[in-house]
């Protein structure tokens, strides 16, 4: 789907584009193997079929890692940030995913998805225009990252101001860039950004910041980003993070819905969860399953990242479960 790490699976959950996923191997190197947590019950075999549907995770497992325009505060005007705004007004995750599958299935450029979708949205209707002047939005090295940065795009030219999308890479290279002014705006993700300063300030083994509710985590950045001379605009109600699919087949078959009913329905021996080498041990992964919801595969199938080889285990009913990103175009329902 696209080149970026965000997958919340660390102890603090969130290093991705920006960020490496912690290994313990190989993705696919491990096979299918029983997980460390014993799992009684009957449980529910895989399920073949097209349609992937994410199962709603009604605990509040994963953090709040919405989209928004991450800005350096010296070009943070009132004008900027509202252009900024019907963007994030815009977008959901419903309206993502559709975005992601005209780029990553559809084969779009992120330039001619945002100008459709924007088009669409009616994003330059009713824009203030602004004092005007050069604005570099960066994007990272992944389709999503661009495709919301070319909406940006169209908002702030809307808003009078001269603006180009440059790709730049990983957070690690952007971030400095924002920070300096070399770059003047960026898409961010709420928790993963959060925690990017909070590493960057506190070191590797800090106590998390981010939070399942957005406030929380969107006050913890703010604060966070005051100190290195950047701004936010609004979040969108748009997020991707760990999510846990299922068949449509699968989920109509044994009636789940959300990851309570998955525990209460499906745990037990004839259960595959799929993902990521690393997901076992993972408190955003198999590990937060267990302590959360109480739910408990019957075997663990060590696959890839949110990737084609889980999401192929699901379609094809190899697995039951698997970790997907909750804005893969793959689960776009047309």
């Amino acid at each position: 789907m696209r080149a970026h790490t965000r997958l919340a699976i660390g102890a603090i959950g969130v290093l991705t584009a920006a960020g490496l996923l912690t290994g313990c191997g190989n993705a696919g190197s491990s096979g299918t193997e029983a997980p460390e947590q014993g799992a009684s019950g009957a449980g529910c075999a895989p399920v073949a079929g097209d349609q992937l549907v994410v199962l709603t995770d009604d605990k509040k497992l994963q953090n709040s890692d919405n989209i928004l325009p991450a800005i350096n505060a010296k070009v943070a005007g009132p004008q900027l940030v509202a252009a900024l705004d019907k963007v994030s007004a815009a977008l959901d995750t419903p309206k993502l995913i559709g975005l992601n599958k005209a780029v990553d299935v559809d084969r779009k450029t992120s330039k001619v998805a945002a100008e459709e979708f924007a088009a669409a949205n009616n994003l330059t209707q009713g824009l203030e225009k602004g004092p005007g002047g050069a604005i570099v939005v960066g994007a990272g090295n992944f389709s999503e990252s661009q495709t919301v940065a070319e909406l940006y795009r169209i908002t702030l030219t809307a808003a009078g101001y001269q603006v180009k999308v440059q790709q730049i890479g990983n957070r690690e290279l952007y971030e400095p860039a924002l920070e300096k002014g070399e770059i003047q705006v960026v898409p961010e993700y709420a928790a993963t950004l959060a925690e990017f300063f909070n590493t960057k300030a506190n070191g590797k083994g800090a106590a998390p910041v981010s939070s399942p509710e957005l406030e929380k985590t969107v006050a913890a950045l703010k604060a966070s980003g005051e100190k290195a001379g950047i701004a936010f605009g609004a979040p969108s109600a748009a997020q991707d993070q760990n999510a846990f699919a299922v068949t449509k087949a699968f989920a109509d078959k044994y009636g789940v819905n959300t990851l309570s009913e998955l525990a209460a329905k499906c745990s037990g021996s004839a259960t595959v969860l799929a993902g990521p080498p690393e997901c076992p041990q993972r408190p955003l992964c198999q590990a937060g399953l267990v302590k959360v919801y109480d739910f408990k595969a019957g075997s663990f199938s060590s696959l890839d990242a949110a990737g084609p080889q889980t999401k192929n285990a699901l379609k094809t009913g190899n697995a039951s479960v698997g970790l997907v990103l909750s804005s893969d175009g793959a689960l776009a329902t047309s």
